[in-house]
């Protein structure tokens, strides 16, 4: 059964395929790629944007900040080798054991937990993202479209909702389910991009690799790990090699274009094993198979990041006692590294040492100010013990600076609800709402914050500028939606 993301992806396809023309007219001055006939920037921009809202709408996207930023920071220091300056990435992570990583477009990139497992180096990770990065800025996804322009827009439309909706699930059968509505094997030869566009990927992304300083033979490094993968037989076939096929001589091809470019120098730093291990924690269903797979390790040979990951598990499982001295002795070694700070933080907030948690936080802000992992933990900690209003000001200073994600928009407005600021609270829900795709909900909520007593002129102002900017966008049918929620709720009243 198709479900809603496929049903609305479907539906963004077809409304940007069947407007591709018009949007091309648009932009006639860039006429450098015919796959813009089919498929423009500004369109790829949107349909990356709407998908990716309903990602997070349906919870797929992993709100871990530590391992956000780590993605993004690897990310994004690839994507400038690259990228011609017309792309913007975006990385991200998803809960999920399939080893796998996807590109949409727009520049979304996804990573799942299981492949970040599954490397075995920061430089097989960069190879990855490498690989992915090439895909958009090489926008192979409108060339594929365009190469196959006699087929349907309603074809097409299905093979790429079968791409991106299989790719964010890991799911092989729901893709090949997808297909066999479509026009069947042509565009399965599509949905694992042509042999012409992986090469090209890998070609790209190996320079990027080599430009930005990791290994250029990190790319065929992982290929090779994955095409020996001995899972058992349900997992047998990564959804990496089902989605990129890896055959011997595409792996010696990577090898032998490593080997023309400058050896790497990168040594995999400690931000990778603290990756590693926050996913190997969040892998087991219950806290106390985490404990158990790191308390069979001897603690004397494990390595910082396992003593972490063994911090973790305890935490997970509420055994403060045993977390905390793991995580002072970490954080005392090695000051430099935020997420030491947190667990040492997080373990005191266990055991009711508030004033060692807020010590150990404040000691933190002072060498990491405006750090968003650190932040977000400390505001969390704050609404713990009582102190929203701190809690609320720390998030608007943070979220003025950065682009928040939609969970730390929410977050602020339970700080803000908690604080006593209920229309505030109720704007940062619009803005929750507005990030994962739901135009009437957001403005219901923006309305509801209109209605408050206490409301002041400049948030009235601001209120409903914001609803007069959103009603441009929204369908007839939304609209329509928007209005029928208002009548009911005067008829509530």
């Amino acid at each position: 059964m198709i479900d809603r993301l496929r049903i609305a992806t479907l539906t963004c396809l077809l409304a940007l395929l069947a407007g591709a023309p018009a949007l091309a007219e648009v932009n006639l001055p860039d006429i450098g790629s015919p796959a813009d006939a089919i498929l423009s920037k500004n369109a790829e921009a949107q349909l990356g944007a709407q998908i990716m809202a309903q990602l997070r709408a349906r919870g797929q996207v992993l709100e871990d900040p530590l391992l956000t930023e780590y993605i993004n920071e690897i990310g994004h220091r690839i994507a400038p080798h690259a990228n011609d300056g017309d792309h913007r990435f975006t990385f991200f992570v998803v809960d999920d054991p399939a080893i796998n990583a996807f590109a949409l477009p727009g520049g979304y990139i996804g990573v799942h937990t299981g492949l970040l497992q599954a490397t075995r180096s920061e430089d097989e990770l960069a190879g990855v993202l490498a690989h992915e990065v090439a895909h958009v800025t090489q926008r192979h996804i409108a060339r594929a479209i365009h190469a196959n322009q006699r087929q349907s827009i309603l074809s097409t439309a299905i093979m790429l909702g079968a791409i991106l909706a299989g790719a964010a699930s890991g799911s092989s059968d729901a893709v090949q389910g997808a297909i066999a509505v479509g026009q069947g094997t042509a565009i399965q030869q599509q949905i694992n991009f042509t042999r012409q566009h992986e090469y090209e990927a890998d070609r790209i992304g190996i320079d990027a690799l080599s430009q930005a300083g990791f290994d250029p033979n990190g790319m065929a490094s992982f290929f090779e790990v994955i095409s020996r993968s001995t899972r058992p037989v349900e997992y047998r076939t990564p959804e990496f090699l089902r989605t990129h096929p890896v055959s011997s001589s595409r792996i010696a091809e990577a090898r032998s274009r490593a080997r023309s470019l400058p050896p790497g120098t990168n040594v995999s730093s400690k931000s990778y094993g603290i990756a590693k291990a926050r996913a190997q924690v969040k892998s087991f269903e219950r806290a106390g198979l985490a404990v158990a797979y790191y308390e069979q390790q001897d603690y004397a040979s494990q390595s910082d990041a396992d003593r972490y990951g063994r911090a973790l598990a305890y935490l997970r499982d509420g055994r403060y006692n045993e977390a905390r001295p793991i995580c002072e002795e970490l954080a005392n070694r090695e000051p430099d590294v935020t997420a030491y700070h947190i667990c040492l933080a997080e373990t005191q907030l266990g055991l009711e040492d508030i004033d060692g948690t807020r010590a150990t936080f404040e000691r933190a802000v002072e060498l990491f100010p405006r750090n968003v992992p650190l932040v977000i933990a400390y505001a969390e900690a704050m609404l713990r013990l009582g102190e929203p209003e701190r809690a609320h000001r720390m998030l608007l200073d943070l979220l003025n600076t950065v682009p928040p994600t939609p969970e730390q928009v929410r977050l602020i407005a339970r700080a803000a609800d908690q604080a006593g600021d209920t229309a505030e609270s109720l704007y940062y829900m619009a803005e929750y709402r507005f990030m994962i795709g739901d135009l009437v909900g957001g403005v219901v909520f923006l309305r509801q914050a209109l209605a408050v007593p206490e409301l002041q002129e400049i948030q009235r102002i601001r209120f409903e500028a914001r609803i007069d900017f959103v009603q441009q966008y929204m369908t007839e049918e939304q609209l329509q939606q928007m209005r029928q929620a208002r009548r009911m709720g005067r008829s509530a009243r």
